[in-house]
């Protein structure tokens, strides 16, 4: 499945975000003084917060395995040496951060490693598998090998293979796409890594060994060159991984899946087929590439002024009949979108593209070229945030201004899973505001114009199709969400596999096979490793902090205390953020200060410094739940001066004297005086930090 930039959330049916109802409260978040909340509903108040932030971040992190009572079991034992598949990825959601282990005795190879853009959590740009049992048998890894180059299938690649390097095979336009990322990749590489890869040819059949194990790959049909089907000789037996693949009988590249070759390995014996399942709900057939083209040359025929045509940076076939189409118009093309860029780059640079030379422009010209003479081709057919054409439609891009008479064709449909609708349509309401007219390819007979996109994957009958080529002993639906999965197996039984012969696996199960049985014999740790826009790994811990900021906000509250009177030596600093905005909640503030002075009064000559501020943020708490009905995160500063010495003079002495110089008697400054000097302080830090925010009181 084709991921290019951060998707809506992807897995906002299994944790949505916990909302609060707090009955009761007016618009700026406080209450009427004096509710009488407990100090006890407080502090489950504030246990239900973190639980539920925990809640979100496990539904990402550790995911949970079910028992495997219910899985198919011999009735002997056989100690003969077995054939594990594991499924670290990809078996769950919509088929991303795809990635399968294939491990016998002493020898193990990956296929794919991608990653997920569609992890809805703040700060986070995307997710990765766990690998924790991989680095557990590191000493045991071959080779990664790739289907295709889609970023749900090798975005993971960068931050694995420095940690457990072994060579990435893949096709030639696979390995670009492999190099390509980790040449933008945007952190540092581990001194010494160096990045190995082999290019294999799909076309010939060439066969490698790797350890114990042979690969193959054979070519498919997918939205990107190079992919292939991964045929995989193990001692046990034949395996086969078809990544993402269609059965398009005229691909524009002429590049047809090899049919030929898919069934003379069904011929041979294939033990297991592991075969993608993300559209077998789609009946029928997916329809050719080639059924689009006209759609095109009849836009660029009847558009009134510039064309816009938005799709996935990685459909370089899509791409050329773009080209092919302008240059037949004597139109110019403009390619707006870095990782469109990028790839097309590559494409050229191996000779899967040809583009007559004079054909593209900077998109910084397009201003300055008529209407009638160019077409901009661009990222952001999914509403992504920050894509080309989203910038164009919130007037945020730095040389393209849409006005009337502009044509917008977004030439894809929203990811399954991604819950991208929404992103899609707020997008086409901004360009519809602007005079825009728009082309959807879900909308095209409405609009009177031919199909405007057609799926990389394939529909129910060539997944049949595909079964029915590889006639496998045993078989496994992976690459999609488990009831797609499901769907999946039923279609194999109705192709004549026993159903005893088919399981519907979940992420970290263990399948084992020998050369007549099946079985799922146990799990291994697996989950979801958050990364941000830097490419750095970000804490759980911090992800909770960041969901409880959230949903709640923060306070804190700064206390200059003399140490010798035990009172308050200057009125508390509050500092409020996304918890209520305190100049319209003077009445809350003034009962909250008075509390603070009570509060110090009482306890801090009482007990030592540390339980002081427990005391106090536990103290704080219950009386902002009691007035407010919310429990934000507190965070107590307490500052104390005065006491012997005074604050500075001494350290100042003991300086001097270990200089060898003479200690030279200081004037101790009085309590008020330091307190003077340490609000000054507070005010300077605070001016820095805080600027003129009205937030601060």
């Amino acid at each position: 499945m084709n991921n290019n930039n951060k998707a809506a959330n992807q897995n906002g049916n299994q944790a949505k975000r916990p909302v609060r109802q707090n009955s009761g409260n007016n618009n700026n978040g406080s209450a009427p003084l004096g509710r009488g909340a407990s100090r006890g509903a407080a502090i489950r108040a504030q246990k239900r917060s973190h639980d539920d932030a925990q809640r979100v971040i496990s539904s990402y992190l550790d995911q949970p395995t079910p028992k495997n009572e219910d899985r198919p079991r011999a009735n002997f034992i056989d100690d003969s040496p077995r054939l594990k598949v594991i499924g670290l990825g990809g078996m769950d959601g919509g088929g991303s951060k795809n990635m399968m282990l294939v491990e016998y005795m002493n020898d193990a190879v990956v296929i794919d490693a991608g990653n997920d853009l569609g992890v809805d959590l703040p700060g986070i740009n995307y997710g990765i598998c766990d690998v924790s049992y991989l680095e557990s048998i590191k000493h045991k890894v071959r080779a990664y090998i790739v289907t295709h180059g889609h970023l749900d299938h090798i975005g993971g690649l960068p931050h694995i293979v420095p940690k457990i390097p072994a060579p990435i095979y893949g096709s030639t336009f696979s390995i670009g796409r492999v190099e390509e990322i980790f040449q933008n990749f945007g952190l540092p590489m581990p001194d010494g890594f160096q990045l190995q890869t082999v290019t294999m040819n799909e076309d010939t059949h060439e066969r490698l060994k790797i350890g114990n194990f042979f690969v193959e790959l054979v070519r498919v049909t997918h939205s990107i060159p190079g992919s292939t089907v991964v045929v995989l000789d193990t001692p046990v037996g034949r395996i086969i991984n078809t990544g993402d693949f269609r059965l398009d009988p005229n691909p524009l590249d002429h590049e047809r899946t090899d049919t030929e070759r898919l069934t003379a390995l069904g011929d041979e014996g294939v033990l297991a087929l592991f075969s993608e399942s993300t559209t077998v709900e789609r009946a029928g057939r997916t329809p050719s590439e080639s059924t689009i083209q006209q759609s095109f040359v009849d836009i660029m025929n009847n558009a009134p002024g510039r064309i816009f045509i938005a799709l996935f940076s990685t459909n370089m076939n899509r791409v050329q009949m773009l080209v092919n189409a302008a240059v037949h118009h004597n139109k110019k093309i403009a390619l707006d979108g870095r990782s469109m860029v990028s790839t097309l780059e590559m494409a050229v640079r191996h000779g899967f593209m040809k583009i007559p030379k004079g054909t593209f422009v900077p998109i910084a010209s397009v201003p300055n070229l008529n209407d009638q003479d160019v077409v901009v081709v661009c990222t952001g057919s999914q509403g992504e945030p920050s894509s080309a054409l989203q910038r164009m439609a919130n007037g945020e891009h730095r040389h393209i201004k849409l006005k009337e008479q502009d044509t917008v064709v977004l030439s894809s449909s929203p990811i399954p899973e991604s819950g991208n609708d929404s992103l899609i349509g707020a997008m086409v309401d901004n360009l519809s505001r602007k005079g825009v007219h728009v082309f959807e390819h879900r909308n095209h007979d409405i609009d009177g114009v031919g199909p405007l996109h057609v799926s990389g994957h394939a529909s129910r009958d060539e997944y049949a199709d595909m079964i029915n080529m590889i006639r496998p002993k045993f078989f496994v639906p992976i690459y999609g969400a488990y009831r797609v999965k499901q769907r999946h197996l039923e279609l194999a039984v109705e192709q004549g596999i026993p159903r005893k012969n088919c399981v519907n696996p979940e992420n970290g199960e263990i399948i084992e096979f020998t050369p007549n049985d099946m079985q799922v014999t146990g799990n291994v740790p697996v989950g979801t490793v958050l990364v941000d826009q830097t490419g750095e790994i970000v804490s759980s811990v911090v992800i909770k902090d960041r969901l409880l900021l959230a949903e709640e906000g923060l306070v804190a509250v700064v206390l200059t205390v003399d140490k010798k009177t035990g009172s308050l030596a200057t009125s508390p600093d509050i500092i409020s953020r996304g918890f209520i905005y305190m100049r319209d909640s003077e009445d809350l503030m003034t009962a909250f200060r008075t509390e603070l002075k009570r509060a110090v009064q009482q306890r801090f000559k009482r007990v030592d410094l540390d339980r002081f501020k427990v005391e106090l943020r536990e103290h704080v708490t219950h009386f902002l739940f009691e007035h407010t009905g919310r429990s934000p995160i507190v965070i107590p500063v307490i500052n104390v001066i005065g006491g012997k010495g005074g604050a500075g003079g001494g350290a100042s002495n003991a300086s001097k004297q270990q200089n060898g110089q003479p200690a030279v008697a200081a004037e101790v400054p009085t309590s008020e005086q330091i307190a003077a000097q340490q609000q000054k302080r507070f005010e300077e830090m605070r001016a820095k930090l805080l600027g003129q925010d009205a937030r601060t009181d």
